[in-house]
């Protein structure tokens, strides 16, 4: 807030973007409450989240996270950096989204995001810009990876 009471976007905006530019977040280390948490607000309380017996023996061998967990989280560590707050109006979609890996309880986790493209909105103040998510555990490997679309203010349309 300003001394007006008027927000202050901090976050990049549409023009400041480029195809090509990369960013990484800080990491984060996956709990068990973390999990136990997403379970209880998405009611997904299938036991290979949470039951060591039945993740003992799935594929995996112990309890793996929620797949929408992770997306959530690679969106969250960027979201975390700054770049969009205050610039972002929406998210218009996602597309592409894999798990390569599973995440397990434990696992420090970051992101990485790479503009993959963007245009102009129709419509005057906006612009719309395409990123390539990647959610990377301590490993190096990346575990879920996606593209997601957001449109997002310019300058024009800051009202700075």
């Amino acid at each position: 807030m300003t001394a007006h009471g008027a927000f202050r976007a901090r976050g990049r905006f549409y023009e400041e973007f480029r195809v090509g530019d990369r960013f990484d977040s800080g990491a984060r280390t996956l709990t068990g409450p973390d999990v136990a948490a997403f379970a209880e607000v998405t009611g997904d309380h299938n036991p290979l989240h949470a039951s060591g017996a039945t993740a003992a023996d799935s594929p995996f061998g112990r309890p793996i996270a929620h797949g929408l967990l992770g997306m959530g989280l690679a969106v969250g560590l960027i979201e975390e950096s700054g770049l969009h707050h205050g610039t972002t109006i929406a998210m218009l979609g996602i597309s592409d989204w894999r798990f390569p890996s599973p995440v397990f309880i434990g696992d420090t986790l970051s992101a990485r995001m790479t503009i993959t493209a963007k245009r102009p909105s129709s419509r005057p103040g906006r612009g719309v810009v395409t990123r390539r998510l990647e959610l990377v555990n301590q490993a190096g490997a990346i575990v879920q990876r996606g593209e997601t679309v957001l449109l997002v203010r310019t300058r024009e349309g800051s009202g700075a």
